[in-house]
This record gives C-alpha cells, structure tokens and sequence, in this order.
C-alpha cells in the first residue's frame, strides 16, 4: 500500500505565497525595479538562512546542543530560580550568536526535552525560548535576519554594532525576564520548587560531536573576529559538518535538512510587500514614521515597526520601513529595527521564528493557549519595544 505524506499547512502557506508574489510581477502589479532590488538585497540572506540552519540541525543531531543543555541543567544544581536564569542566558547567547531562527528550530526541542528530564512544566520553558528568539536578537548582524538587511544601511561592523545595541539589548533581554518570571515561571514553579540535575550526556559519536562543536566555533570566530561575509561563513561551515556526517553518518544527510518552506516564504513574503509598498505602503510609512530623529521619533519608528510586524511580518516590514527613515537618522532606524526584532510577539505569524516554534511545539506535543499567548506577548512588545528604544536614545 502507498504511504502518502502529507503536506503541512504552513507548506502550503509558503508555496502559495511564493505564487502570489511571482504571479504580482508577471501581471506588472508589482515593477521590474523594486522586485530585483528585493531578489539581490536578500540572495546573500537566503543563503545564510539556509546553511546556518542546516549547521545547527545536524550540530543538534551531533548532541552539542543536548549536552550544553545538559550542563546548564547540573550547573543549576536542583535550584528553580537558577535554572531559569541559566535558561535565559541559554536562549540568549544562542540567539546572539547563531540567529533566532536556529534558537527556534533546534533551542526548542531541546528546552522541551530538558523539561522532561527535570520533571517541570514545558511551557516556561518553551516561552522562554520563544520570547528570546525575537527580544535577545538586537545585539550582532548574525543575530536576526533585519539586522543583514541593515546591514548595508547602518553600516556598522560587528563590533560597532555590539556597542552601540549593547546597552538596548541589556535592557530588551532584563524586560523580558521579568514577565517570563511574572507569567509562566512563578507558576511553574508552585508545582516544582526543585529538581533533580540530569547525568552528563555522553554523546553517542564523540567525533562527530567534536568536529561540530569546533565547527561552530570556528563560524563565531569567522564572523566576530575575521569579519568573513555570513553567507560565506555559514555556507563553508556547513559544509565541513555535511562532510562530517556524510563519512560517520550518511543516513542522516537527507533533503528535508533544507529549510524549503523559509526559502519559498521569504521570498514570497518580500514580493507581496515590495506590491503593497509600490502602491502606497511607503508613503503611508513615510507620514507614519516622520522624519524627528529625536526620541519621539525613535518611539514613533519602532512603535509603527513593532505594530506592523505582528499584523504583516517583522522582515518585509523593515524592509519597508526603511526606505521611511531619512538617510541622516541613524538612531530613528535603529529605533525601527528594535520594533520589528522586539516587537513580533502578539501574532503567531509576525516572525519566522515564532512560526517555527510552534511548529516545534505541536511535534512534542506541548499545547499552547493562544489567547494566553497574545496576551502576554503584548505586554512584553510593549514594555521591551519602549524599554529597548529609551535606553539607545541614551547611548
């Protein structure tokens, strides 16, 4: 008897989108000129979102990413409260430096399966990783997707970026703190005021593990110290961890490791918006938006960012919003980018990462109340977003 695979809704949704945005150019709805200067802004972006991701799922497969959650599980020591901020720090540094989409593809399964393993509630856990993924992604280009469409904008190098969003980032990731532990985390913990730390992991194949984990390594150093295009540096290192396995492993080598559904929806998505903005989005933005380059400005920015990402999507409304900011007002872009990466929390559709992670979310069989959810997430878009941008208006 055939087995039939079915197709996911979310599939569906990305390959529709995909049609829609080609079908918008073909009629003319959508000029020649805004569609290949979308197509060439995000061709280097495709490529890093599809090689980093691939780096990260088998770096997960090689058990790098268990046995660090593992580590964080002992350093706890039994203790909730230290726990948690482990797991923030967790969520953090992985969304700093491997993206949030990789947080939320690969963080996920393995914060679900440490709760698990520690015998407390999921959903702390699994918010933990969802809010983090957007409010701790402000920090390095390599962080969000918007921050490489910035890139060539802002102009600031890594290191520069770092020091000027530092202080933002601080104050993004401490809001969020705060209502991880108001919402979910205090509840959490009335059913468990301790836990019993894990075992260390001992990963099946020591080699594999080595070579990922050095691998990863390596792709910080690339991007952080040598200043390597991201495309490249996540393209070469994946490439070193797909030889890997292709000699230890080959059976796990399979075309599903390609993120096809973000590489039809991103595209997609850009197209639609590149429409809407050539028939009146810019110059609804630009009135939005204003030119004050000043704190009510910077508010004014990242608030329409933030709004508009949870009714769109946090990448074409950048995109979007920028060709908005005059030229001049650095801090007012900034201001937007901290909108559109703080910001996407209400709706599940208002970033990839958020996509994925419920997807994640559904495969492990953790249920997510919606309402609750939204709710929620708004406080945090809120509080984050004005946190986030009163605190660069100072820097």
């Amino acid at each position: 008897m055939r087995i039939v695979k079915r197709v996911h809704p979310l599939d569906w949704f990305a390959g529709g989108l995909l049609v829609c945005g080609i079908l918008l150019f073909a009629t003319g709805l959508l000029p020649a000129g805004p569609a290949g200067e979308a197509m060439t802004r995000i061709g280097p972006l495709l490529v890093f979102l599809a090689t980093v991701i691939v780096l990260a799922e088998l770096t997960g497969r090689a058990e790098v990413f268990d046995a660090v959650a593992s580590w964080v599980a002992r350093t706890g020591r039994g203790s909730y409260p230290l726990l948690f901020c482990l797991c923030v720090l967790f969520a953090s540094v992985t969304t700093i430096t491997l993206n949030l989409d990789t947080t939320a593809v690969l963080l996920t399964p393995v914060m679900l399966a440490l709760s698990t393993r520690v015998g407390i509630a999921a959903v702390p856990l699994a918010m933990t990783t969802v809010w983090l993924s957007n409010t701790a992604s402000l920090l390095l280009p390599v962080s969000n997707l918007t921050n490489l469409l910035a890139a060539d904008r802002v102009a600031l190098s890594p290191v520069e970026m770092a020091t000027t969003m530092g202080l933002p980032q601080l104050a993004s990731i401490l809001v969020t703190m705060a209502c991880l532990w108001g919402f979910y985390w205090r509840l959490g913990r009335r059913s468990s005021e301790s836990y019993i730390p894990p075992r260390p992991l001992r990963p099946a194949d020591p080699v594999l593990f080595r070579v990922c984990a050095l691998t990863c390594a390596g792709f910080l150093v690339a991007i952080l110290v040598a200043d390597v295009p991201l495309w490249s540096a996540s393209l070469t290192a994946a490439v070193v961890v797909v030889v890997a396995f292709a000699v230890r492993r080959r059976a796990d080598l399979r075309l599903t490791l390609i993120p096809w559904r973000l590489l039809m929806m991103v595209p997609g998505m850009f197209l639609v918006v590149e429409t809407v903005n050539a028939h009146g989005l810019h110059d609804l933005l630009t009135a939005t938006i204003g030119s004050d380059g000043g704190l009510l400005g910077m508010l004014r920015s990242a608030g329409v960012g933030a709004g508009l990402s949870n009714v769109l999507n946090n990448l074409p409304v950048y995109l979007a919003g920028e060709a908005a900011v005059p030229v001049a007002n650095e801090h007012q872009l900034l201001a937007l980018l901290i909108g559109t990466n703080v910001g996407p929390l209400v709706t599940p559709w208002a970033s990839l990462a958020t996509l994925l992670w419920f997807e994640r979310c559904r495969w492990h069989g953790t249920r997510i109340p919606l309402r609750r959810f939204m709710a929620t997430g708004l406080v945090l878009a809120v509080t984050g977003t004005l946190s986030a941008t009163a605190v660069l208006a100072l820097v």
